[in-house]
């Protein structure tokens, strides 16, 4: 990914890989009911648009599918990237460590300061150095 996405956009990249990884993971058709699957597929999707057209009310809709992804299939939870759950926030802070927890902390603090100075603020190499 190219260090010049916005935060938003970087997130929305992440979450569209995501959901391709898991539309073609075998596993996922094989634990749970395939119109289980179809239904929520559809509303990953539907959250991607929203979030696209910039619905930034989709969020809650995100902590929702995320934390149905870590309930629902615990085989490939691992596979959401930790800047996801970072980005939803909510019940999906309850799968991180507070040592991880405290890292997204001071990158929002150096985003905000760097905002408020009017500066560019690029996630991607801030977050590398971070962690």
């Amino acid at each position: 990914m190219p260090a010049t996405l916005s935060y938003h956009e970087y997130h929305l990249a992440l979450l569209k890989s995501l959901f391709d990884t898991l539309r073609a993971q075998a596993l996922l058709m094989e634990q749970v009911p395939e119109e289980s699957n179809q239904l929520f597929l559809e509303r990953f999707e539907e959250l991607i648009e929203d979030l696209e057209r910039g619905q930034q009310d989709s969020l809650y809709q995100g902590q929702d599918i995320l934390c149905q992804i870590i309930s629902r299939y615990p085989q490939i939870a691992h596979l959401i990237p930790r800047d996801l759950l970072w980005y939803f926030g909510g019940d999906c802070l309850h799968f991180m460590p507070d040592e991880e927890i405290a890292n997204y902390q001071q990158l929002d603090e150096q985003q905000a300061a760097a905002l408020d100075k009017g500066e560019d603020f690029d996630w991607v190499s801030a977050r590398q150095g971070a962690f």
